[in-house]
Order: structure tokens, then C-alpha cells, then sequence
């Protein structure tokens, strides 16, 4: 079974985005080659639901970050072997000779230059194969039946080919029609699917020394699965991936306190902490390294957040409608019986104070009753957490502080236990000066 998210989700969180410079994709992503990159695209589009297989995952990348090997460190010539690799042959070797013989007559009398990219395909791929014997030995000293053992085992393919003896000094000279013809159909022809094998590997390498390296840097640590009928999320030290300085938290989500309601004052920090969250659980569903310090959770069916719902006017939907839509459509995945992890930041924004009120204490109660699911729901209107404590018992109540030094306010970004009481509003607007400035204007109009 496939791991439930939507674009929605994906957006809110960032995740995806080979384009997008600040997505999480791009933090994760420092492969040099492009079928690592489409490897990595894959993971990223595709977290698992196996227990086993996450697990493996992060030991695959622990392993890698504990060793630092290293990867090519010129990818130029892989790339171009790539491209040349990328269209295999069919071809006897007397009929590569024939049509390699034929591109050099074209080469001579035409100015063609089909023969000279060929002899630069077969180059890098010459040179490749050099430097993936070189990043063999890295693996050859991990003999301990460990994960360097199975990669030394893969590149041992190398030893089969007849194609390594040039010297390393010969490789600038030319390479004669005959050698061409060889190479070409030793790399294309004879040898194809082996060479497939090994790409693939030196693609799975590049994603593994990457991430591992990202790791490494940025002090990430590895999330450890754990049944489904655990029923727990617990996060020691959970930051932001990408904010380099973030204050770090601790969360706990169980069979006991499956909810938890979240609340603070503008820019004390809850969005941030609610995106930190979601990123943490999709990429510990992926095996990946995530940025806290301890990690372990329940695997879960998906995850759903409501942090960014826009208006559509395409459509003709309100802010309010648009909110109420997407709230549906959890609410269908949850009832459905799958277990979730569920964000909502703010819920009803798009309406008055005492509908938000109402509707969003009855849709808390209602997806409080889904026990198997886990949720995370930030408000401004903290009334409807004294509403909770007296219906049920398995909420949390969170808060992010605020204080005032000097006139002006402070933000901690630690988690608090309770339910905030803070009134900071009309203090920003006081402290921007908006009130005076208005007052100003009315003067001089007058």
C-alpha cells in the first residue's frame, strides 16, 4: 500500500520542487548524476508504509554517514558516459566495425560528427569505469557482511570485462577504428545489461553518499519505525530543516493523547512548528535522516494538513468554502478507518469569530473520536479549548509563548504546556505607530 498525502499537503510542506530552491527536495538533493536525481525525485514522490523497509532505508543511510565515502569527484566524464550508454545496440561486433568505418569516411570527406561524440562516449565511459574501480576499494576494506560488502560484490562485474587494460597514460591518445568498434560493442552490445546493473548502483551510491553527507552537516538523526499498533510519534529536539537555528522541541504523540491543541499569538512560531512536524513525519516515512535529535513513530497510512488553504475565485469558492472542502476531504479519509496524521493551522479564518468558534469546536470533537489517527490543530480562539477539557480526555493542550521586555514582545519558540492567554495584538498595532498615524492623517485632512 502506497503512502496518502495530496498536492495540498505537498505544498504546505514544501516537499517537492526540483525547481524550487527552498523546497525540501532541494535540501536533500546533492547528487552528481542524473539518474541519481531521478532516483531521489522517486523516493521523495513515494514514502513507504513497510516497517521493514523504512527501516532498512535509514540503516542504509546511517552505514553511509558513519564511513564518509566518497563519490566521484568530476562527474563530467559520467555524465557524457550516460548519454552514450543511454542508447544500446543490438549489433554483431563485425557490423559495429562496418559502421564505425563508415562514420570515420564521413568524418574525413563530410566534416560529420557522429564519430567524434562516439570516441568521446567511449572515453568517459573508459574513464568512468576507472574511477568506479576506485570507488570499489572504498568498499573492498568493508568485508564485515555489511551494506560496503554488497556494494564491492556489485562492482565486481568490473573484473569481467576485457576492456580496462588500457594504460591510464594512453588514455588522451586516440582510439583507433578497431578499438572503437571493441569498445562499442563490448559497452552496447555484448556486455548491455550488466552495465545497466552497474549504472543503477552507481545511481543507488550517489543517493546514498549524498544524503548521508547532508546528514552528516547538518546534524540530522535517523527516525526508527515502529508498528502500527504502537500508536506513538515521539520526537526529541524536532527543528525546521531549513531554518539553521531553529529552537528545538520535544512531541509526543500516543494511544493516550492522540490530540493535541496547539495555540500562541501571531509569529510566536506555530505554523513553523506544525510544517517542522509534518516534514519530520513524511521524511521518516521515506527512511530518510530528519532534523531531530531522536525519533520514533508508528507507521502510519498518510498524511493530510490544512496550513495554506487558498480561495479560488476560478471556481467561485470563498476562503471560508475552501476551508470547508478540504476539511471534508480529510474528514472522508479519516472516517474511510485509515490512520492519519492530520494538521490543521487556524481552522475557519475565512469566517466570523463566533462560527469559527462553533465550527471549529464541533469538528474537533468529531476527529477527536478517531483514536487511531493522530492530530495536531492550532487556533487563535483558545475558548474552544475549554470546550475540549470538559468532553474529552485524550487532548493535549500546547501553547507558544510570548513575552514583553522593554515594550517590546519576545518570542521563545518553546512548547509550553496549557493553553496561551496571551493578548498581543493591539501591542503590534500600537508598536507600529498605526493608530497615531491615522490620527495624523485626520488631523491634516482637516
Amino acid at each position: 500500500m502506497s503512502f496518502i498525502t495530496d498536492k495540498q499537503t505537498l505544498d504546505d510542506l514544501n516537499i517537492l520542487g526540483r525547481f524550487n530552491r527552498d523546497s525540501i527536495f532541494n535540501l536533500y538533493n546533492n547528487v552528481k548524476t542524473r539518474g541519481g536525481e531521478r532516483l531521489l525525485e522517486n523516493m521523495f514522490a513515494r514514502p513507504l508504509t513497510d516497517l521493514a523497509a523504512i527501516n532498512k532505508r535509514s540503516e542504509i543511510f546511517r552505514y553511509f554517514q558513519e564511513k564518509q565515502f566518497k563519490f566521484f569527484q568530476d562527474t563530467k566524464n559520467f555524465q557524457q558516459a550516460e548519454t552514450y550508454l543511454s542508447n544500446p545496440l543490438n549489433d554483431s561486433y563485425t557490423k559495429r566495425l562496418s559502421n564505425i568505418a563508415l562514420l570515420k569516411f564521413k568524418q574525413v570527406l563530410l566534416h560529420d560528427e557522429q564519430y567524434a561524440i562516439l570516441e568521446t562516449g567511449i572515453k568517459a565511459t573508459l574513464i568512468t569505469f576507472a574511477q568506479c574501480k576506485d570507488l570499489a576499494l572504498q568498499f573492498e576494506k568493508e568485508s564485515d557482511g555489511s551494506w560496503g560488502y554488497q556494494f564491492a560484490q556489485a562492482f565486481e562485474l568490473l573484473n569481467h570485462f576485457p576492456l580496462l587494460e588500457r594504460d591510464k597514460a594512453d588514455q588522451d591518445k586516440p582510439l583507433t577504428i578497431a578499438e572503437l568498434a571493441r569498445y562499442d560493442f563490448w559497452f552496447r552490445c555484448k556486455f548491455k545489461i550488466a552495465i545497466a546493473k552497474l549504472l543503477s548502483v552507481i545511481h543507488d551510491l550517489d543517493v546514498w553518499i549524498s544524503v548521508s553527507d547532508i546528514s552528516r552537516k547538518k546534524g540530522f538523526n535517523y527516525a526508527h519505525a515502529c508498528p502500527t499498533s504502537d500508536h506513538i510519534i515521539s520526537i526529541e529536539g524536532l527543528r525546521h530543516p531549513a531554518l539553521p537555528a531553529a529552537v528545538p522541541n520535544n512531541m509526543l504523540l500516543d494511544g493516550r493523547t492522540n490530540f493535541t491543541f496547539l495555540t500562541g499569538a501571531n509569529m510566536a512560531g506555530k505554523s513553523t512548528l506544525m510544517k517542522a512536524f509534518g516534514i519530520a513525519v513524511y521524511l521518516a516515512h521515506m527512511g530518510f535522516p530528519v532534523a531531530v535529535e531522536k525519533m520514533e513513530f508508528s507507521v502510519k497510512d498518510g498524511i493530510y494538513t490544512s496550513i495554506n488553504v487558498a480561495d479560488n475565485l476560478d471556481q467561485g469558492l470563498s476562503h471560508f468554502y475552501a476551508e470547508v472542502l478540504r476539511i471534508k476531504k480529510v474528514a472522508e479519509e479519516v472516517s474511510a478507518g485509515k490512520k492519519l496524521v492530520v494538521i490543521f493551522d487556524e481552522l475557519f479564518k475565512g469566517t466570523n469569530v463566533k462560527d469559527a468558534y462553533d465550527a471549529t469546536l464541533a469538528v474537533t470533537l468529531a476527529f477527536a473520536k478517531y483514536k487511531g489517527c493522530f492530530f495536531l490543530v492550532s487556533t487563535h480562539i483558545t475558548e474552544v479549548g475549554d470546550a475540549l477539557m470538559t468532553a474529552v480526555g485524550h487532548v493535549q493542550y500546547a501553547y507558544l509563548p510570548t513575552s514583553l521586555e522593554n515594550g517590546s514582545l519576545r518570542y521563545s519558540y518553546k512548547l509550553k504546556e496549557g493553553i496561551s492567554t496571551d493578548r498581543q495584538g493591539m501591542l503590534i498595532i500600537r508598536n507600529e505607530g498605526i493608530l497615531e498615524l491615522l490620527a495624523k492623517d485626520q488631523v491634516n485632512s482637516n
